[in-house]
């Protein structure tokens, strides 16, 4: 049974934008935005940076939001030193005037670079489902997310989210453009992300099922 999210707290702002203490993108139109606790291997961070390389060559205004500490919560080290953030950027050009790393937020700017997103990209390998990606679905986030479990026991191809190779960096970097380009047509992915995370984790029905366990069991 899951812990449940709070959809009240995490929900979708319309037309929302991004400003931090430390970060200004209200006039930016395009964020492709990537969390984690760590940058590692085992969330992807490697493809997507080579991904969002690709990505700035093709789409001269977008920009990347990366919430992660600079730290390897997850997974083995890199071949070279002891930091896959360091690693990448050494070996990936990119024009990092358009890429942000904000390192971890408080709640409240966590959740404005979820509403402010364009497009959230979620990769792992199997493993534990991140609270953040459903965060990011009840905050009415346009998924491209690997096509890995667990994430297809939640996200379903075309209906309320993307899929895609987890170790394809071309193909996460034409998902990405695919998805900036649906404009109106994501609203209906968008709302089904929203809708499933209401329907099957929300907070206050899950809380409701675990007293209801604990009764149960307390009644045994």
């Amino acid at each position: 049974m899951h812990d449940g999210i709070d959809t009240q707290y995490f929900q979708p702002q319309p037309g929302a934008k991004l400003k931090l203490p430390d970060l200004d993108l209200t006039g930016v139109a395009e964020i492709v935005t990537y969390v984690a606790r760590g940058m590692d291997s085992y969330r992807g961070f490697p493809q997507f940076i080579e991904a969002l390389a690709r990505l700035q060559t093709q789409r001269p205004h977008c920009h990347a939001v990366i919430v992660a500490d600079d730290r390897i919560a997850y997974g083995a080290k890199p071949p070279e030193g002891d930091s896959w953030k360091s690693y990448m950027l050494a070996k990936t050009p990119l024009d990092m005037g358009r890429v942000h790393f904000t390192g971890s937020l408080p709640y409240g700017g966590y959740k404005q670079v979820l509403q402010a997103s364009s497009v959230h990209v979620y990769l792992t390998k199997p493993f534990v489902l991140s609270w953040s990606f459903l965060e990011a679905m009840a905050c009415g986030c346009l998924l491209v997310a690997s096509d890995t479990a667990p994430v297809r026991e939640v996200l379903e191809e075309g209906q309320n989210g993307l899929l895609v190779d987890f170790f394809d960096s071309q193909a996460i970097a034409d998902r990405i453009g695919q998805a900036l380009d649906m404009g109106g047509q994501a609203a209906k992915l968008t709302q089904a992300a929203r809708d499933t995370v209401v329907q099957h984790y929300d907070l206050a029905k899950i809380l409701h099922r675990q007293m209801e366990l604990l009764e149960k069991l307390m009644s045994v």
